[in-house]
Formats: structure tokens, C-alpha cells, sequence
């Protein structure tokens, strides 16, 4: 038997190709496989697997890259700049000090509570290069961790090396109070003096020139505050705050 040069090809079609009838390129002899190649067929085939891949990949992952160099450098360099900031800043917390109480119309003696609170406070800020700003500034006045009466601070600025006189009203009008907290007043009166603890709420945000810091919430605390019984004033004169944010 002589050689056929029109015998039929085996082997799979390229994907996309007609998978029976005529073959052009094999004058008109059809394909003997009619099932199309399992799909692995054209998955480790690497001339199939180039001529399938994406040709915009390669482009995307490196933009992508690009971006997240662009990224990770910003943050970067905005943390040094806000490090070489604070270095030379050197923001530091402001001080407060309680200078005297007023207690007046202070009543007791049932179970709703009367009294009015004049508290005088020098606030000085610290810093050689920051201003300071405060807002939201709100006062408590507690006994034995139980609050009896609040207020609002206007809000004022300091500038480097400053200090301020600020003052605080707090007034209890007929408020109720539990029989243990009256108990404990009565007692307290008996001796002479009753302690309170002013506690302060307050925005504060640090600025050096053109450097702007986010607000941050400042917490004083003013423990002891003895008040003489007979006088209502601050007994043993002023007293320093516990200041933190």
C-alpha cells in the first residue's frame, strides 16, 4: 500500500476550532477526534497557555504596584514629618490648679440637696512653642464618686507660657440624693469639713505656626477640695489637679 498524503490528522484541534466537518488545510479530510479535548488538554499545553493568557495582566499588576509604592511611601514620609514635629514641639499637657471654693446655701438636711459651688481655677500652659486651644469644656462636682451638680466652662485660649483664671459655678437646686450620701454629708459636717472632687471634661488642641494637632480630650481631676463647715471656703489653701488625656 502506497503512502496517502490525504490520510486523516489525529490529535485535538486548536481551541476555538471546528470540531468535526471539512478541514480546509487538510484538503477537506475531517478531524478524527468529534469530542472536544478535555480542558487540562489546553491548560499545560505552554503554547496554548501563552496565546490564552492576558495581555493587559502584565500592565496591571504594575500599576497596581506602583500604587502601593505610592502609598506606603506617603504614609511614610507623613509619619516623619509629624515625628520631626513633635521633636521640636514638644507638646506637653497644660496644669491646672484649684485656687479656692465658695460653698454657699448649703442644705443637707433632707434628702434633696441644696448648695451653690464657686470654684476659682488658674489654668497655665506649659509648652514654649504651642498654643493651646480648649472647647467643650464641662465641670462635675462629686462626693464620694456620686455626682451633685455640673456646668459649663466657656471655652478660651492660652498662648506659650500663659496662664489663665477661669472660673466655675455649679449649683444644686433641691437634688436628690440616696440616704447614704446624706448620711455621710451629715457626718462630714459634724467634723468641721466636707471634701468634694471637681472633675473637668474638656477639648484641647495644641498649635505651633502653621502646625495644627487634632483635638484631644483632656481629663483634670481636683481631689481633697475640703470645705470648712462654718466658713464654706477651701480649707488648707490651693490645690493641684490631675491632668491627662
Amino acid at each position: 500500500m502506497g503512502y496517502q498524503s490525504n490520510r486523516p490528522v489525529t490529535g485535538y484541534p486548536a481551541p476555538g476550532y471546528p470540531q468535526s466537518g471539512p478541514n480546509p488545510n487538510q484538503n477537506g479530510a475531517a478531524f478524527a477526534c468529534a469530542a472536544p479535548p478535555p480542558p487540562q488538554y489546553y491548560n499545560q499545553n505552554p503554547y496554548y497557555a501563552a496565546a490564552a493568557a492576558d495581555p493587559y495582566a502584565a500592565h496591571r499588576a504594575t500599576f497596581l504596584r506602583r500604587i502601593f509604592a505610592v502609598l506606603i511611601a506617603s504614609v511614610i514620609i507623613a509619619g516623619t514629618v509629624i515625628f520631626i514635629v513633635w521633636l521640636v514641639v514638644r507638646p506637653r499637657i497644660p496644669q491646672f490648679r484649684v485656687d479656692s471654693v465658695a460653698l454657699s446655701n448649703f442644705n443637707s438636711s433632707s434628702s434633696l440637696l441644696t448648695g451653690n459651688w464657686d470654684v476659682r481655677l488658674t489654668v497655665r500652659n506649659p509648652n514654649s512653642k504651642a498654643n493651646l486651644a480648649y472647647d467643650d469644656i464641662n465641670a462635675y462636682m462629686f462626693y464620694r464618686r456620686v455626682s451633685l451638680a455640673e456646668t459649663a466652662i466657656p471655652p478660651f485660649s492660652q498662648g506659650t507660657k500663659n496662664e489663665t483664671a477661669v472660673r466655675a459655678t455649679f449649683a444644686a437646686a433641691r437634688t436628690y440624693v440616696e440616704k447614704w450620701v446624706l448620711d455621710g454629708l451629715n457626718t462630714d459636717r459634724a467634723s468641721g469639713k466636707v471634701d468634694f472632687t471637681m472633675t473637668i471634661l474638656a477639648r484641647v488642641r495644641f498649635k505651633a505656626g502653621a502646625w495644627r494637632a487634632r483635638r484631644r480630650l483632656l481629663r483634670v481631676v481636683c481631689p481633697n477640695l475640703s470645705v470648712n463647715n462654718s466658713s464654706g471656703s477651701l480649707v488648707g489653701g490651693s490645690r493641684g489637679c490631675r491632668v491627662g488625656f
